[in-house]
């Protein structure tokens, strides 16, 4: 294995892990936001903030996985 194949396939699996994971989160948190929406309609309002800050943050681990595989792939 040379050194453009390790790079190439750590890219990939950075991309692949950094991907999976966010968005597995990203379906826990929706799910479980809604699933508290609709035991508490009152507090709507306070669980979508909430819901969406996370999902927020969930989606920015994504994007920092794209940087870490470009910064591979190309250093």
């Amino acid at each position: 294995m040379n050194e453009s194949m390790i790079k190439m396939l750590m890219t990939g699996l950075t991309i692949a892990i950094g991907g999976a994971l966010p968005a597995l989160a990203i379906g826990m948190i929706t799910s479980k936001g809604l699933e508290a929406i609709g035991r508490n309609p009152e507090a709507a309002s306070d669980v979508r903030t909430s819901m969406i800050l996370g999902l927020a943050f969930a989606e920015a681990i994504a994007i920092y996985a794209l940087v870490a595989a470009l910064i591979i792939k190309f250093v």
